[in-house]
């Protein structure tokens, strides 16, 4: 069965998608981009903190499910500057605290509102 997720501890969807969907298991969270889901604003023009967000986005959908950072089995992480490349890697590790599900990074030319960082991920229970 599959089950349609939307919380308000996450950005709203801007357009004609879904914050995640589960089925059998599995958490499919859709590419979060660094809005604060309160005001719906892109949060300030850095790297770190951009990052931070999204990175907090995700939780939010996460805990809505009672899902943890531990079922995340695999990220993908859309970039506009391989050049922030280490300032991304050092905030991904500090929040997922020692874990390491897969991971894919891609360098993109242009991400939804201009952001510098998007990720996707799947999770599993």
């Amino acid at each position: 069965m599959m089950k349609v997720i939307s919380t308000n501890k996450a950005p709203q969807a801007i357009g004609p998608y879904s914050q995640a969907i589960r089925v059998d298991g599995f958490l499919f969270l859709s590419g979060q981009i660094p809005l604060d889901p309160e005001t719906g604003e892109v949060v300030e023009k850095d790297i770190r903190l951009q990052t931070g967000q999204v990175l907090k986005n995700i939780q939010g959908i996460l805990e809505e499910e009672d899902y943890l950072l531990t079922n995340i089995v695999k990220t993908t992480i859309f970039i506009k500057d391989m050049n922030d490349f280490p300032v991304i890697n050092e905030e991904y590790s500090q929040f997922m605290q020692g874990h390491n599900p897969a991971r894919s990074t891609v360098e993109v030319s242009r991400l939804p509102k201009d952001v510098m960082i998007e990720i996707e991920a799947i999770a599993k229970k």
